[in-house]
């Protein structure tokens, strides 16, 4: 049986990670989840992509001060590296990332 990992342990690594914070409710959630379908599709092992409920993890949501759905964020090396509220499309997800996250090849 394979353990969870905790947040800090996902967004610890060399691997830039896309995270989703998103609520079921949320209209414009929704439709991000083709988007970043897409990303992991054009970007592969390049990026890591979750997507966390912020309803389940309010702790979580709270100390990175999500205040609205969606909100994305990019980590690495428990840096963050950029985030933003709202949907934003596979490219300009992938730029942010080429831009932001060092040493990415896609």
């Amino acid at each position: 049986m394979k353990n969870k990992l905790t947040f800090n342990e996902l967004i610890s690594g060399d691997q830039p990670v896309l995270v989703d914070f998103y609520a079921e409710w949320c209209g414009p959630c929704k439709m991000m989840s083709p988007i970043l379908q897409e990303l992991r599709e054009k970007m592969g092992d390049a990026v890591k992509v979750i997507k966390i409920d912020v309803e389940k993890n309010p702790k979580l949501a709270s100390s990175l001060r999500i205040q609205g759905v969606p909100t994305l964020m990019l980590f690495q090396q428990k840096e963050v590296l950029w985030r933003q509220s709202g949907v934003v499309s596979a490219n300009q997800l992938e730029q942010v990332i080429q831009n932001h996250a060092k040493k990415v090849k896609v």
